[in-house]
């Protein structure tokens, strides 16, 4: 099974092109002048496939990241896979960016919490997301109440304490392509129900 997955999320691009849960190749594209790296994610997508000699007519299911993270991210991932998987008949897998980033610790109970601004987060606690932003107040109250290991970002290491993501170069893209090939072995998504999460709505344009 040909898998690719891609990530615009978070404050890097991954893309990763994976046999099974076999890794063929992970790339990680950042920033660029003033273009975000989003801009580059079609373009990325065809030096994947080229440079391991497939089309994308040998895929055989798409993966994404859809959230919460920068909506430009959620939106430009979420499209490009429900547009890939529409064309291509295939299945397409959504995963939250906070379980993506709670499989970077080995402790038994990590928790992910991401800056949602107004003195709130975006929590993974538990093997569950909270489909709500969190005061950091009850963040920091949750955390007192048991043996956990914190995920966070760099804005709320500061505040929070714990690992941030953003301070070390974590294999991202491989831990979602892994993560959708296990997916796929109990189910077979369905590219119309592949939905961006917005844990707070986007802002008006």
């Amino acid at each position: 099974m040909l898998i690719l997955v891609f990530d615009t999320c978070l404050d890097k691009m991954y893309v990763t092109l994976s046999e099974d849960d076999k890794i063929l190749s992970s790339k990680i594209v950042t920033n660029k002048d003033n273009k975000y790296h989003s801009a580059f994610l079609i373009s990325t997508i065809k030096e994947v496939l080229k440079e391991n000699g497939f089309t994308p007519k040998d895929l055989s299911a798409i993966g994404t990241n859809v959230g919460p993270g920068s909506f430009t991210g959620i939106r430009a991932c979420t499209t490009v896979a429900r547009m890939m998987a529409q064309q291509l008949n295939l299945p397409a897998v959504g995963v939250s960016s906070l379980e993506v980033l709670s499989k970077i610790s080995s402790a038994e109970k990590p928790v992910v919490a991401l800056d949602a601004r107004k003195n709130s987060a975006y929590l993974y606690m538990d093997n569950d997301i909270k489909y709500e932003a969190v005061s950091l107040e009850k963040v920091q109250e949750l955390l007192s109440a048991g043996d956990y290991e914190l995920i966070t970002d760099d804005k709320l290491q500061p505040v929070l304490g714990g690992i941030s993501y953003q301070q070390k170069e974590y294999p991202l893209g491989d831990i979602l392509s892994k993560l959708v090939f296990n997916k796929l072995k109990n189910e077979k998504p369905d590219w119309r129900k592949l939905k961006p999460l917005y844990i707070q709505p986007p802002p008006q344009l």
